[in-house]
């Protein structure tokens, strides 16, 4: 029997703002073309569907649509939700559509029935599981778990599968979706984190027993074993997944659960480049011609900020997306303690110290370092008051005593008083 083994769509999901329907809606494509090329018996789709609960209205029209053309081409296939999918939402419906032969399995208590496919070669049946994403404090009762963690709930979870093939006919094949993090596995920055229900990975060993397992979750393609693999993201969802490329499990399970795996590239919609350097490096480096088409995230190693860098970059790679200030700078640390080397120094000056610490080779201005005296005197006139009672300065009459310290914005704005412009002032 032939699978074709994909997850973590996240449909609806957008790239540093920029939304990757059109490239979601190319790979389904590819999807279905790869079905019809490829002779494909079932389709399985490893959790994360949608990339919120609430997916919007495109989203599900596209889901919706490539279900149909799934179940026209009388293709099985069997879904699981994940960790960003709503199992409820996602489940409405599914005894319906699994007439049509779209099985969707969402339910935790679900776990040790399978969806039985007939093998057109003569190989007898193949039982599918669908391990949705088990949430452990949500689940526990359910599966008959004592213990919370993730490794207990799909131990359970696992241990119902068994249970169930130990009485399907001798030979009977089998196959587990789940959304997990297994230990050993590559992590990437576009997953949500799941450590919140106890420790998040779980060992390869807890599907023992079964002839393969597809994985969600991680999103980037791997092998944890011959029989547990990820298939990862149709596409790249964060910068980290730069060097991986994209593609699905093409599967072949023999008569006597015989494993042949081949990795099969999806589309990929514009290439990730991740430049680093000083501005002026990256606009005239003729090597990075070539990523003038590419998402591009730009770390700038300016030792200052340069003047309106997005713009400036833009113009060369028109699809900047990110940018990063990592500025590159000698230290001047000689060893002293910071006691010492603040010791005999004013409040003053080591603010304005510190303006040129984190601006190289641009020291406080003029009207800067007025502002931050008048700011560290409006502080020192505020903490002089007595409990209760309003700062000196503001009691003071307009006759020749005292006057509240007053904020000049380097603008040249109207005054204010410094006591009731802290934010202003530490803009």
């Amino acid at each position: 029997m032939r699978l074709l083994h994909t997850s973590d769509w996240h449909l609806g999901r957008s790239f540093h703002r920029v939304s990757l329907l059109d490239a979601q809606r190319a790979f389904l494509d590819h999807l279905v073309a790869t079905v019809q090329e490829r002779a494909v018996d079932a389709v399985l789709v490893s959790g994360d569907i949608y990339d919120r609960a609430v997916p919007p209205l495109a989203a599900v029209e596209m889901f919706d649509h490539a279900l149909h053309r799934l179940a026209e081409l009388s293709v099985s296939t069997v879904m699981i939700s994940g960790n960003h999918d709503s199992a409820r939402r996602l489940g409405v419906g599914s005894k319906l559509m699994g007439r049509a032969g779209v099985h969707l399995r969402t339910a935790p208590h679900e776990c040790g029935t399978p969806v039985l496919l007939d093998d057109a070669s003569g190989g007898g049946q193949v039982a599918v599981y669908g391990l949705p994403y088990l949430e452990p404090s949500l689940v526990r009762k359910t599966l008959g778990v004592r213990r919370s963690g993730h490794t207990a709930v799909l131990r359970a979870a696992m241990d119902k599968v068994r249970a169930d093939l130990a009485t399907r006919p001798a030979g009977t094949r089998s196959v587990v979706l789940a959304h997990a993090f297994v230990t050993g596995a590559e992590v990437s920055d576009s997953e949500r984190d799941i450590t919140v229900g106890g420790v998040a990975s779980v060992p390869a060993s807890v599907f023992d027993g079964v002839d393969y397992a597809a994985l969600g979750h991680l999103h980037n393609c791997q092998s944890i074993t011959e029989r547990v693999r990820y298939s990862g993201t149709p596409i790249a969802y964060s910068f980290s997944e730069a060097g991986h490329p994209k593609s699905m499990w093409l599967v072949d399970l023999g008569p006597g659960g015989e494993l042949a795996a081949e990795r099969l590239h999806c589309p990929v919609p514009r290439p990730l480049a991740r430049l680093r350097g000083t501005l002026d490096e990256l606009l005239a480096n003729p090597d990075h011609e070539q990523h003038k088409d590419s998402w591009v995230e730009a770390t700038l190693t300016d030792a200052a900020r340069p003047h309106d860098p997005m713009a400036r970059l833009a113009r060369r790679f028109p699809h900047t997306v990110s940018l990063v200030f990592a500025p590159e700078r000698e230290e001047t640390d000689d060893g002293r303690s910071y006691a010492v080397r603040l010791k005999g120094r004013t409040d003053r000056e080591i603010a304005e110290d510190f303006v040129g610490h984190v601006r190289p080779g641009r020291q406080a201005a003029p009207e800067e370092r007025e502002m931050l005296g008048q700011a560290l005197e409006a502080v020192r006139v505020a903490e002089s008051a007595e409990p209760g009672e309003p700062p000196a300065a503001s009691r003071t009459g307009p006759a020749g005593s005292r006057t509240a310290p007053t904020v000049r914005p380097a603008d040249g704005g109207s005054r204010r008083p410094a006591v009731d412009s802290g934010r202003e002032v530490a803009r």
